[in-house]
C-alpha cells in the first residue's frame, strides 16, 4: 500500500468514528429552555453557582464536553471525505487539488457562472458538492438555451451593423447629391 492509500483509509476510518460519535452525541440545550418559551435552545454554558447543569446532577441535560469531539483527521471534512473549497468563479477552480479537495459554488453565484463553474469542473474531474436542482438534462437544456441565446444576440449585432452602415451609405449619398 501506498502512502497515499494509507492516507485514505485512515480518513475513512475517522469519518466512519466521527458518525459514531455524533450518532450518540445528545442534543445540547439551553438550560430550563424547555420551560420558558423566551429562551432558545441554542447553547450556552450554565454557569449558576447551584446550577444542576453545571454540577451534572443525574436527570439534567448533558453539558458540551470535549469527549464529544470527532478524530482529528475527519474534522472540517465533507461526509465525502474532501475538504470544501468555497468558489465564487472558473478561476478560482484552477487553485483546487483534485485529490483531496471538493467544490462547493457560492449561493451569490448566478445561472450563468454556475454552468461556467460546473461546465470547467466537469472538464477537470473535479467533485462539486452543489450542482444545484439542475439535472443533467436542465443543465443540458440550459446549455442550448445560452448558445441559443449567444447566436441571437449575434444575429442582433450584426443586423445592427448592416444597419448603420446603410445609413451611413445614404449620408454619403446625401453629402455627394448636395454637392
Amino acid at each position: 500500500m501506498s502512502e497515499s492509500e494509507k492516507d485514505m483509509v485512515t480518513i475513512e476510518k475517522a469519518l466512519r468514528l466521527r458518525s459514531r460519535i455524533k450518532s450518540k452525541k445528545p442534543n445540547f440545550v439551553r438550560q430550563e429552555s424547555w420551560r420558558y418559551v423566551r429562551l432558545k435552545e441554542n447553547w450556552r454554558r450554565p454557569k449558576g453557582i447551584d446550577n444542576k447543569m453545571r454540577q451534572k446532577v443525574k436527570g439534567w441535560p448533558q453539558t458540551v464536553n470535549v469527549g464529544y469531539r470527532g478524530p482529528k483527521m475527519a474534522r472540517n471534512l465533507h461526509p465525502s471525505g474532501y475538504e470544501e473549497v468555497l468558489v465564487y468563479n472558473v478561476k478560482d477552480l484552477e487553485k483546487v487539488d483534485i485529490e483531496s479537495q471538493a467544490v462547493r459554488i457560492a449561493h451569490t453565484v448566478g445561472k450563468k457562472t454556475r454552468l461556467q463553474i460546473l461546465a470547467a469542473a466537469k472538464e477537470k474531474g473535479i467533485f462539486v458538492l452543489n450542482p444545484g436542482e439542475m439535472g443533467k438534462e436542465k443543465l443540458e437544456k440550459v446549455k442550448e438555451e445560452a448558445k441559443e441565446e449567444s447566436a441571437e444576440i449575434k444575429e442582433a449585432e450584426a443586423n445592427k451593423t448592416e444597419k448603420s452602415e446603410k445609413q451611413q451609405s445614404r449620408r454619403v449619398e446625401k453629402q455627394e447629391g448636395g454637392k
